[in-house]
């Protein structure tokens, strides 16, 4: 790639800033990034954070790229013929390069009465919790004593209510499955973080299906209406000020359908992250690779390192994708027990990865502590780490995610989940 090749990355969040970054670091290209969200570049894993009230927006700002960054700016068309993206403040940008980096929407259930019968807007008090205005919009809204209903109770939903109870407000937690998490804990582990999260005032319903919202007429004249309750599947009503719709994400993929690439669930991607078009290039949430969409953190900066190195020629191996082994991991910490939980109370940190719930023949490794509130589990395939989950004690992640992702055969057992050693 010369330095007068022109690359167009649309999407300003973690994945497109990352690849932007690596290709402008050597002069490598002509770099154009287009952010459709007017803020300064932040980390969306912190979001939960700034709505916590520990963070400022400013400290979860992203560092710039070193490539031209064009805020407030929307891709509305790419026009594969001419090799040009167009804007919706009517600007063209011709491409050699395209990297779609387009992340993902929240999704929005089928709820009876979530938008207003005259459009797509949603009422007053109901909120996603996906970008930095979604965040803000919610801080200005909580106050301590609100009521609040999370629709959701996978990583999203469990930040979110609790952020809102460091807040003060009153949290209910509606899951549709039957444990928290579930797609990252085992029921012993999300019974643990369901007990931690009662502690701090949060009231959880797992099996809990949403039917609809009730409303009111907003008290501002020609405001349309308020939320003022959440209506469940077996007629119970819950009261809330405020719904925050946790029910996941869905590649944004729009783009790419309409300019005629392949997109599955997500835009489909082979081991260069080229597109069905060897021009166009897509990373990050939007991606799908060998039939898995990651929506994480890690896999997006993966996949930004691995396609600046394909398309710079330095990467050697490194330019090619073969999949991410992800491990998640969440702080859930208190607030000071005068603003936010109720006495305080000690941080609970996560982490989990691979497959933690065992298939019958697995072998089971697991400690758990109800006085120290510890849970730790591993889960051994064969002579393999095949998944993990910890709770309260994460001294032994760092040596686990090791063992899994080298995924070496294991020849003993017993120093998996202690630090000396021992059973």
């Amino acid at each position: 790639m010369t330095s007068d090749r022109r690359v167009v990355v649309i999407g300003g969040g973690l994945a497109g800033l990352r690849c932007a970054a690596r290709l402008t670091a050597g002069g490598a290209a002509a770099v154009t990034v287009l952010g459709e969200e007017p803020h300064a570049p932040y980390n969306r894993v912190l979001l939960a954070e700034i709505l916590a009230g520990r963070y400022a927006p400013e400290v979860i700002a992203l560092p710039e790229p070193g490539a031209a960054l064009r805020r407030g700016v929307r891709a509305v068309r790419v026009d594969r013929a001419e090799r040009a993206v167009h804007c919706d403040d009517g600007a063209v940008l011709g491409y050699d390069t395209l990297v779609l980096a387009t992340g993902s929407n929240p999704v929005l259930p089928p709820l009876r009465g979530l938008f207003e019968p005259d459009g797509r807007e949603l009422p007053e008090g109901v909120h996603a919790f996906r970008t930095m205005d979604d965040c803000l919009a919610l801080s200005a809204a909580v106050r301590p004593g609100l009521r609040a209903v999370v629709i959701g109770g996978g990583l999203l939903g469990v930040s979110a209510a609790r952020a809102l109870a460091a807040r003060g407000a009153q949290v209910v937690l509606a899951q549709q499955a039957e444990r928290l998490m579930e797609r990252q804990l085992d029921a012993a582990a999300s019974a643990l973080l369901g007990a931690h999260l009662t502690a701090l005032g949060i009231e959880i319903h797992t099996e809990c299906r949403v039917r609809g919202l009730t409303k009111a007429a907003a008290p501002r004249p020609g405001a349309g209406t308020r939320v003022t309750g959440v209506e469940l599947a077996d007629g119970y009503r819950l009261d809330a000020e405020l719904v925050v719709l946790a029910c996941g994400v869905r590649p944004r993929t729009g783009l790419a359908r309409a300019a005629g690439l392949e997109v599955r669930s997500g835009i489909v991607v082979d081991d260069r992250l080229r597109t069905s078009d060897p021009r166009i290039h897509a990373i990050g949430d939007c991606a799908e690779h060998d039939g898995r969409v990651y929506g994480l953190a890690g896999a997006a900066l993966e996949q930004a390192d691995a396609l600046a190195a394909a398309l710079t020629g330095t990467g050697g191996p490194l330019g090619t994708y073969t999949g991410t082994r992800a491990l998640t991991r969440l702080t859930l910490t208190p607030g000071d027990g005068a603003g936010g939980f109720p006495g305080g109370g000690a941080p609970l940190d996560l982490a989990a990865f691979g497959e933690p719930t065992p298939l019958p023949g697995d072998d089971v490794i697991r400690l758990a502590d109800a006085t120290r509130r510890t849970y730790r589990q591993v889960v051994v395939r064969g002579d393999r780490l095949v998944g993990g989950v910890l709770l309260g004690e994460l001294s032994t992640v760092g040596a686990l995610a090791r063992s899994w992702e080298d995924g070496e055969a294991l020849t003993d057992f017993s120093h998996l989940l202690t630090d000396d050693g021992g059973s």
